[in-house]
This record gives C-alpha cells, structure tokens and sequence, in this order.
C-alpha cells in the first residue's frame, strides 16, 4: 500500500486508485494530489479489499482488466461489503460486455475512458464527492425530522396537559404574558393546524384578511388587534373533534355531524374565557359563524347585534374556507369565492362589511403597505437582521415570527431546512 497526503492543508476526503500499471497510479497521484485529497494507492483488486479492511475511503478508481481479479469483480466485492464508497470504474478498451458486468455488479457511479482529460476526472471526482456528502447530509436531516416529528406528536397527544400548565405559567408572570402574548398565540394556532394539512394556514390568512378589513372600515388598533387575535384561535375549538368531521368538507357532512361540528366556536370561546386578556377574542369566535339575519344563530342574536368582529371574521374565514376545499369539495379561485362572499350579502353576511371587503378586494394592492423592505435569500443572512414578514414554509408552517433577530442559529437552520426540504424561503427584512 502507498499513502500520500500533502501537509499543507487538512484533506476532505480518501481517494483509492486501483491499477496494475504503475505508470497510470503515478499520473493520478500527480493528478490529485494537489488538491487536497487523501490518496491511496493498490496495484490489484486483492490488495486494495485489504486496504479497505482497514482504512476509510470515499472514492475508489479501479481498472477494468487486472490479472487474477478483474475490477467489475473488485467493484461487486466493494459494494457488497462498502457500499457506501464511490466506485468508478477506469476502462482503456472497448469491451462492451465488461462494461455492463461492472455496471450489474458494481453498481458503478461512472466510468472512465482512458486516456482520460484531466479537467474531467478531477470534475467527476468532485461532482461524486459532492453527491455522496449531499446523501449523507440528507439523511442526516431525514432522521433529524424524524425526531422533531416524534416530538411534535408527543406535544399534541398531550395537547390539553400542555395548555392548562402553560395557562398557570403565564398566570404567574403576566407582565411577560403582556410583552409576548402575541407571538405565542401565533405559534399555537400554528401547531393547530398540524393536525390536519388542509387547515395549515388558513388562521394566518384569516387574521390577515381581518386586519385589512378592519383597516379598511377604519377600526381602531385595539378593535383590529382582538379582530386579529380572534381569527389566529378561531378553530382552536376542533382540537377536541374526532377526525372524521375535519376529514370532510362541511358541505358533505351529514346533519348529525354538522350539529356537532358547529359547536367548536362555543368551545373554543370556554377554553379562552380564563384568560383576561383573550376574553374579548372569546367573544368574537363564540358569535363568528352567526348569521347576519339570524336564521338558526342559537345566540338570539341578528344584524347589527352581533359583534362587529364576529361579522368580519365570519367574512374572512369563509372566503379562505371556499378556496381552500374546507366548505364543499371544490377549491374555489378568488374571484369565485369573492362571488360566493357577495351573493350572501344580507342573509349569511352584513353588507356594509361586504360592500367593504369587495371594494378592498378590487385595487388589493392600495391597503395595508408595509414599510421598505427587501426580499433576500438564506444566502444573504447574517445575524442582527429584523423579519419584517413570518417565515413560512410552502406548507403553511410557521418557522420564525415577523420582528424575529436573527441569530447565527437561526441562519443555520434556516439553510439546514432549505437543503432538507428543497424548497427555497421567502424572506424579508428591512436592510440587505
């Protein structure tokens, strides 16, 4: 066995060449060494089974014909008892039947012509390099999901424990409750929805849309807050329904089940009530499926008797609902559930906040600007950055709250999740 390994510089991966030709050992040694690999070297297939008994190797370059043990054979021993070495395969003739036994029994990642260009076997060493780190990251954050996921069930299969101790954890230290009540309830509604992906978003959205009414009908900050408030918890009643009614559209449960379904407004309104500071937006969610003429409300109450709130939020919560396949089985466009939203104008929702909503929807772009802001890439982070938006996934989940600093962590994470998931993060922030 010969080993080189240059001093200069810490090397990043093994490299084993297999070959009875000196000559060609010597030219990829002068190849390869200067780029910072850790080069070992075996003159047959016998010889090299025996390094890798004992040493660790990424990569391995092996001659097609070799005396004894040909290297479609030394391939199948690798891959049998190392598979997770890259194995390429090094061919100076064209022996097509050999070619295809050691891509059958190997399980080769490439093969190599000789004479080789140089730019091209240091390319494809890399490129394999780089694609054998990527499937070990990969697998890394796969069994790091896995984890997270365990955790997750584990928080909602002890979901109520969870709420009545964090309720007496906040009871004693309200002033914080004062200062971050906003983003946790943020945070619930979001692990609400992981229960079930059809309704991942929807609260985020609903609230969102009830800001821009409130906005638009010139509501005052406190109104829109407990409107906004109210329409992050609204459906924090389902949490105790069975499946089968969330696995539904409403329009195709039957009566039973609909009266069932109907009472998770009053039951979330009894989970909120303890809490002082939300009993405003217990009222809001217990009245927000009332309608505007009172047909079947089991409140008593019609017009303009119901909150202010409650009539938005029903407004908002339906036209998210419609497009989203909660209400029938067919997603409506935008367009089609504003239609929907209009034609119940008077009998389902008050007209004055429709006539509101219609007008917002028509020139969406004139309501609720934000401050300058920047759209970047994970690319571009760096610690002390302000979120001016929620970092959301494309599924809906919520991963960091608007006003959020970033930290060295969160940056990791945040490109961790992109490389795990495949999918690239909007983000905004009021400086690049």
């Amino acid at each position: 066995m010969n080993q080189e390994a240059p001093s200069s510089e810490k090397t990043s991966a093994t490299l084993l060449f297999i070959d009875d030709e000196a000559n060609i050992l010597a030219a990829l040694k002068r190849l390869f060494r200067p780029l910072g690999y850790n080069i070992l070297t075996a003159e047959s297939g016998a010889e090299a089974l025996v390094i890798l008994e004992k040493e660790a190797v990424d990569l391995a370059i092996c001659d097609m014909r070799m005396p004894n043990m040909t290297g479609a054979e030394a391939l199948e021993q690798m891959r049998l008892k190392w598979p997770d070495v890259v194995r390429i395969l090094l061919t100076g003739f064209s022996d097509l039947s050999s070619t295809i036994a050691a891509i059958n029994r190997g399980e080769i990642y490439r093969y190599i012509s000789k004479p080789w260009e140089d730019n091209d076997i240091v390319l494809i060493v890399r490129d394999a390099l780089e694609r054998k780190h990527l499937l070990a990251e990969k697998q890394r954050l796969e069994a790091l999901t896995l984890r997270q996921n365990e955790t997750l069930k584990e928080l909602n299969a002890g979901l109520e424990d969870k709420v009545r101790q964090r309720t007496e954890e906040l009871h004693d230290a309200l002033e914080q409750l004062k200062k971050d009540y906003f983003a946790t309830i943020q945070v619930f509604a979001n692990l609400m929805e992981l229960r079930k992906g059809a309704m991942a978003g929807h609260s985020r959205r609903v609230a969102q849309l009830c800001r821009n009414i409130a906005h638009k009908m010139g509501l005052s900050d406190t109104d829109t807050h407990n409107i906004e408030t109210a329409a992050l918890l609204h459906n924090v009643g389902k949490i105790g329904l069975p499946d089968r009614l969330l696995d539904k559209p409403y329009m195709e449960l039957s009566y039973t089940e609909r009266t069932e379904f109907d009472r998770h407004p009053l039951r979330a309104a009894a989970t909120l009530m303890a809490l002082e500071p939300l009993r405003k937006a217990s009222e809001l969610i217990r009245n927000h499926r009332e309608h505007y003429n009172g047909v079947g409300n089991t409140s008593g109450l019609h017009g303009e008797s119901l909150p202010l709130g409650a009539r938005i939020l029903l407004i908002a919560s339906d036209y998210d609902a419609l497009q989203q396949g909660l209400i029938s089985h067919d997603r409506f466009s935008p367009e089609q559930a504003l239609d929907m939203i209009v034609s119940g104008s008077n009998v389902r929702y008050d007209p004055i906040i429709v006539d509101a909503f219609r007008e917002m929807m028509s020139h969406v772009s004139g309501y609720a600007q934000v401050e300058t802001e920047f759209l970047v890439n994970s690319a571009q982070l760096y610690a002390g950055m302000l979120l001016t938006r929620d970092v959301v996934t494309g599924n809906g989940m919520l991963l960091l709250l608007k006003g959020s600093a970033l930290t060295d962590e969160h940056i990791r994470e945040i490109r961790e999740f992109e490389q795990a998931a495949g999918e690239q993060l909007t983000i905004y922030t009021h400086s690049i």
